[in-house]
């Protein structure tokens, strides 16, 4: 935001959220909708765990759903370094395809007396 020639930054703003029948205000730097979003996506892992345990401690729910979600975060980081890599082996492959080709056109090229 622009105030008197200076630029400021737009202070965090504050939404509410319900997770397993409880309200928080969660400040934040993104658009509410999103903020929404992780907060129904906690919610429905916390009520997916309470419905598949003995447990009715809200607190070990929460730390089951924060094992389970941190769980999720390792396997799709390990997947994506397993894809960066495949990626780069790709890449790398790519690399030595064209520069054969590239040489392979101008020795060709040199044979046709151009140069």
């Amino acid at each position: 935001m622009e105030k008197d020639g200076y630029v400021t930054e737009a202070s965090p703003q504050t939404i509410k959220v319900e997770i397993y029948n409880q309200t928080y205000n969660i400040r934040g730097d993104d658009n509410d909708e999103y903020i929404q979003q992780l907060a129904v996506y906690v919610d429905q892992k916390m009520r997916e765990i309470s419905s598949n345990t003995l447990t009715v401690d809200s607190l070990r729910v929460a730390i089951l759903a924060a094992v389970n979600i941190a769980d999720e975060l390792h396997q799709l980081k390990k997947q994506n370094e397993e894809m960066d890599k495949l990626l780069g082996e790709r890449s790398g492959q790519c690399a030595v395809l064209l520069d054969q080709y590239l040489k392979k056109g101008s020795d060709l090229t040199r044979e046709d007396g151009d140069f």
